[in-house]
């Protein structure tokens, strides 16, 4: 069976269990009504079925279970797991896309560059088995494709784009690539034994950059209370602690490096944010501003 078929009954098994509690005879019933919908051979043994739930757990880590009292299959949800959550708003948007050709008159994407994401099957392949890879990487300001050896180790996500987090081999440090920036990359034959704490790693980070040295600062911003509804609806970082909140003022604590892609999206606040430490963070941002100033004769 074609993979874009494996992949849309993988997904529409976890629809309907998310649903409700189903027998495989009620989930194949609802995966033959589907295959007269959407014009796919979806029907399955239950030993595919099986295998089915196999793959959905090695995939997306959604765990499928069955009652036997009762003799239904169901998930393991746990509503307080972030990234399993995410993995499965994205199947719900796949569903929802994949629905009927007519809706794409009523969907509108960004239009933006491709994400790069042709390339995540083969690197999952490859983080998941621990084989190292050639990469072929280009850097926007860098014309030339660049060979390196890398350990795979991890796929991260940061404001819609997506990057691959690897150990290079010759620099002997762990770097990230945009995938969008991928030019190839070959599964080499040689595996890697190398342990590695994403949370860790990224825990004091905004984005996806780690500076090589220093510590992460407290940090300490100044919302007017207007701003401060957004900021609790989508906090900017998970250490996020609110400090004050109320008709005046939204201030919250955050522990952080301070890196460029923070610096940026501090910035993106304009006149609602105050930095109230540290000072060198405030200071940072003053002189962006007052060089920005000066580009139109102020």
């Amino acid at each position: 069976m074609a993979k874009r078929e494996s992949f849309l009954r993988y997904m529409l098994i976890v629809s309907k269990l998310r649903k409700s509690k189903a027998s495989f005879d009620e989930i194949l019933s609802f995966l033959d009504a589907e295959s007269q919908y959407r014009g796919y051979d979806l029907s399955v043994s239950k030993r595919t079925f099986q295998r089915d739930i196999q793959d959905i757990a090695s995939l997306f880590d959604i765990e499928i279970c069955f009652d036997r009292k009762q003799g239904n299959y169901y998930i393991e949800y746990d509503e307080t797991d972030k990234n399993r959550e995410r993995i499965i708003e994205a199947l719900d948007v796949f569903h929802a896309l994949n629905m009927s050709d007519r809706l794409s008159a009523h969907i509108h994407f960004e239009n933006a560059q491709s994400l790069g994401t042709k390339h995540l099957y083969g690197l999952l392949h490859a983080i998941k088995n621990r084989f190292q890879i050639e990469l072929a990487h280009k850097k926007y300001w860098d014309c030339n494709v660049n060979l390196k050896i890398v350990e795979p180790l991890g796929i991260r996500e940061f404001k819609r784009r997506w990057y691959l987090v690897a150990y290079e081999v010759d620099q002997k440090k762990i770097k990230v690539y945009g995938l969008d920036r991928i030019v190839y990359f070959d599964i080499l034959q040689q595996q890697f034994d190398r342990n590695f704490d994403a949370y860790r790693h990224f825990g004091h980070c905004f984005g996806v950059i780690r500076p090589d040295e220093g510590k992460p600062e407290t940090i300490e911003l100044s919302f007017d209370s207007f701003q401060g509804l957004y900021i609790k609806a989508l906090p900017i970082h998970h250490s996020q602690e609110i400090l004050i909140d109320n008709e005046n003022e939204f201030r919250i604590k955050l522990k952080l490096f301070i890196t460029h892609d923070l610096i940026m999206e501090l910035l993106s606040y304009g006149e609602t944010l105050k930095v109230i430490k540290p000072f060198s963070l405030a200071e940072r941002l003053k002189e962006v501003f007052e060089e920005g100033v000066m580009n139109y004769g102020g």
